[in-house]
């Protein structure tokens, strides 16, 4: 069973763990503890934990976004690769929305390589369009980002 909680300080080691696998220019630990302690922007951090009998839940996936003024920025998704094609990243993908939804953001964006279709395919199956690109913007490979945004409704 997988459950979606917010991240907490002691899923940090676990989580850089899935970073330094899933990215080539991986954020370090304290940028993590650095975005759990953030005040401004606030932040939102989530976890997908597998619960599996007798044994300890073990971080599988994690997610981030940044709330800026009334927008959501999806900073990171990631998952174990043990555990992809499994519906996690689409989990987190869902509770980051609810997320925005709940604060009354207008809308939702995120940079995604040229290249990664996965999660471009992720994204659209979510409302999510291309708006933009950002040429050179991967520091490691110079490729390129596609800005993907997602517009939720005003709330009533």
């Amino acid at each position: 069973m997988i459950l979606i909680k917010p991240m907490q300080h002691e899923h940090i080691d676990a989580v850089y763990e899935i970073e330094c696998e899933c990215f080539t220019t991986p954020w370090s630990k304290e940028s993590f503890k650095r975005e759990l302690e953030a005040e401004m922007p606030p932040t939102f951090y989530i976890v997908a934990l597998l619960y599996e009998p007798f044994q300890e839940p073990k971080v599988v996936g994690y997610a981030g976004m940044w709330h800026i003024v009334n927008e959501g920025h999806i900073t990171n998704v990631a998952v174990h690769n043990s555990q992809r094609r499994k519906g996690i990243a689409v989990m987190m993908l869902e509770r980051l929305i609810e997320i925005a939804k709940q604060h009354e953001m207008i809308g939702l964006t995120l940079e995604v390589r040229v290249g990664n279709h996965a999660a471009q395919t992720l994204y659209e199956q979510h409302g999510f369009t291309t708006e933009g690109l950002r040429k050179g913007y991967y520091a490691d490979t110079g490729e390129d980002a596609l800005v993907m945004w997602k517009y939720l409704p005003h709330p009533h």
